[in-house]
């Protein structure tokens, strides 16, 4: 089998609303954007991907097809190979060996969590919100996730003030178990910079959260290269740290491991590792005690690849992105149908990654 080419569509689905995700500060936004690649072969398997965009797009699939064409998608170590020079010259392209699973997946008859040896147990899932709130908004919020049966929901900090925030939905909901993410990994700078913390500030942090008690981790307190920072976080801190969703690349995240320096890893397969690096990572992590729980929050495509790694190596906890109006319903416009939780969630049971496009409103080849 050979690939034979690449096609590009962009995707654009309105919002219900203006949505201000915490990692661009001051930039609200309209509408989910996202990239879809169908990667074609002679045998009439066409494995899909997607990477997140913006309004307009970014259009990269002729410079793919140089890399790609010819190559067996079977050959999954000797493509990578190929798009670690992509990463050198242009875009992130690990999103691009998820479409390489879907065809192996595909050709086998097989979904990809089956072929690396996983189970379809279910997973459970925590609500992930994606914007900073006020306590009132908040509360109401969690007690939808909590009726349709979550039992764990992420808050998002962006000052040390919004820790109200977080204490005003401990007490409303005393054993509802918390993630707290402070977005300082990384930001996309449009209209605002990021406000970043010391090391001595996220401690500060880290503090009174152990205070407010429950916390299942603190997420990204710092920079996503400040390796040593987080070590000496990771040994004060009374609370589990977590880190490296958008690092660049396997070798960030062994460079997390080799320092000790977070106690739960959470690369996306989408942006970071591709579906085999992130299971070898997985394992790494898991032989150094460090849990592994997956960042999902692109799209559908790459909610669905992170499902099949976490059910591959029994992650414990599954990200759920659902903050109105960034509902599941809008992040899954490229598929037909969308993914759904009531406090767990299960790995797609078709073929490969068992997605199907959702052509209607993919935008014309590019």
């Amino acid at each position: 089998m050979q690939i034979t080419g690449v096609t590009q569509h962009h995707v654009s689905q309105p919002l219900e609303d203006s949505f201000g995700p915490n990692w661009i500060p001051g930039y609200p936004q309209g509408s989910h954007e996202a990239e879809v690649f169908e990667i074609e072969t002679d045998a009439g398997i066409t494995g899909v991907t997607a990477s997140p965009s913006f309004a307009g797009g970014l259009d990269y699939a002729t410079p793919l097809s140089l890399f790609l064409q010819g190559e067996d998608p079977h050959d999954v170590e000797g493509i990578m190979r190929k798009l670690e020079t992509v990463d050198l010259i242009g875009p992130r392209p690990w999103h691009l060996e998820l479409a390489l699973w879907d065809i192996v997946g595909k050709d086998a008859g097989k979904p990809v969590y089956e072929l690396l040896g996983g189970s379809d147990d279910p997973i459970r899932a925590y609500a992930s919100t994606g914007e900073v709130q006020p306590a009132d908004e908040r509360i109401e919020y969690v007690q939808e996730r909590v009726d349709e049966g979550f039992e764990a929901v992420k808050l998002r900090i962006a000052e040390r003030s919004d820790l109200d925030v977080v204490r005003a939905v401990r007490e409303a909901f005393p054993d509802l178990t918390l993630m707290v993410d402070a977005n300082k990994g990384w930001a996309v700078r449009v209209m605002e910079e990021e406000t970043q913390w010391s090391v001595a500030e996220a401690e500060a942090v880290a503090r009174e959260l152990a205070d407010i008690g429950g916390i299942e981790w603190f997420e990204e307190p710092l920079p996503r290269h400040d390796y040593a920072g987080y070590a000496r976080l990771r040994d004060a801190a009374e609370v589990p740290i977590a880190g490296g969703e958008f690092n660049g690349g396997p070798q960030e995240l062994y460079e997390f491991l080799g320092r000790d320096a977070v106690d739960v890893l959470q690369p996306d397969a989408a942006l970071v590792t591709g579906i085999k690096r992130a299971v070898e990572v997985a394992g790494a992590a898991r032989n150094q005690g460090v849990r592994f729980v997956p960042h999902t929050w692109t799209n559908a495509i790459g909610f669905a690849a992170n499902l099949h790694v976490m059910a591959a190596v029994g992650a414990d906890w599954c990200e759920f992105p659902h903050d109105p109006p960034w509902t599941p319903e809008a992040w899954s416009a490229p598929i037909h149908g969308e993914f759904a939780a009531d406090g767990t969630v299960t790995p797609p049971q078709g073929p490969g990654l068992g997605v199907e496009l959702n052509r209607d409103l993919l935008e014309g080849d590019r």
